[in-house]
């Protein structure tokens, strides 16, 4: 796979639902972006709070942005806030930097883009995210794991 389709951002979405269904997560929105940071798919459960989509759409964007999952991005928001004020400056505040942006790579690394989930705490986001990721084949790279 080369690029990231609509039946697989599709399909992912509803990995991501399923699967917090299953482990009872809180209602998640789930936004899921191409590898130039162009939304594909976006699905919010009833029940996700008001600002869920953005949220969703910045720990994606995060990813793609720097090429890293938004865990990483955490990390340096803690380490380096200055970078992440000054990053979130460049993208127009949409850099979301917690847990729940992961990248989507192909099996031979390359990213297709990347999954944001926000909903329930970050590392039941990203658990859901890498969980969706894997279900279809894919690999995924949150950057660390929880």
């Amino acid at each position: 796979m080369s690029a990231l389709t609509l039946k697989v951002a599709v399909s992912l979405t509803g990995q991501a639902i399923a699967f917090g269904r299953k482990i009872a997560a809180a209602p998640l929105t789930i936004a899921v972006l191409d590898a130039g940071g162009h939304l594909l798919s976006l699905q919010r459960e009833d029940g996700a709070s008001l600002l869920r989509p953005q949220i969703a759409i910045g720990k994606a964007w995060g990813a793609i942005a720097l090429g890293k999952g938004s865990r990483l991005l955490a990390l340096d928001a803690q380490q380096r806030p200055a970078f992440i004020a000054a990053l979130n400056s460049l993208g127009q505040g949409s850099v979301v930097p917690a847990p729940g942006g992961v990248l989507i790579r192909d099996q031979e690394g390359g990213v297709l883009g990347a999954i944001g989930i926000s909903g329930d705490t970050s590392d039941i986001d990203e658990q859901c995210a890498i969980s969706a990721i894997e279900a279809l084949g894919l690999r995924a790279d949150a950057g660390a794991t929880a």
